[in-house]
């Protein structure tokens, strides 16, 4: 009976390894892209692209590991929700005020220590950010929430 259960069990492994979800990969231009409209340094530029851009981007780089369900189907949920969140991608397509409160966010967040994320970074280990890229990820994000703000109409 017990074989009988762990033949089943393994059964049941091998099928979900077949559902896979949809990835977050494009290679399309991404006109909406924060980057297009408040260019960044090359330092800020590889702090997002190493700390950032996998969650927060339409562009995931998928660890080995990610190809093992149900390990998969967590991975794109937390890239859906960190997309749903912020979309660096599609920054430029938001109104200004929510352009001007992500940045706010960002910074707050990033100065707390709460992005990235823990569980990103116990396996990403260069994503976990030493003072100064803090400093400089937030001094940029919030230049770019004041650029933003100072474009806005009163009334928005």
């Amino acid at each position: 009976m017990r074989k009988r259960i762990l033949l089943i069990l393994l059964a049941i492994l091998v099928i979900l390894q077949f559902i896979r979800p949809e990835r977050n990969e494009s290679t399309a231009q991404q006109p909406g892209s924060i980057l297009n409209g408040y260019p960044a340094s090359p330092q800020v530029t590889g702090i997002l692209k190493k700390a950032c851009f996998d969650c927060h981007s339409n562009n995931t780089h998928y660890p080995w590991y990610t190809n093992i369900q149900p390990v998969g189907w967590w991975m794109q949920h937390h890239v859906d929700e960190g997309k749903r969140k912020l979309n660096f991608d599609e920054f430029r397509t938001y109104n200004t005020r929510k352009q001007v409160k992500k940045m706010e966010e960002t910074v707050e967040l990033v100065k707390k220590g709460e992005m990235p994320l823990d569980s990103y970074t116990w396996i990403h280990k260069d994503a976990k950010l030493d003072a100064g890229e803090r400093q400089a990820l937030t001094a940029w994000a919030d230049s770019v929430g004041k650029a933003v703000a100072s474009q806005r109409p009163e009334n928005q």
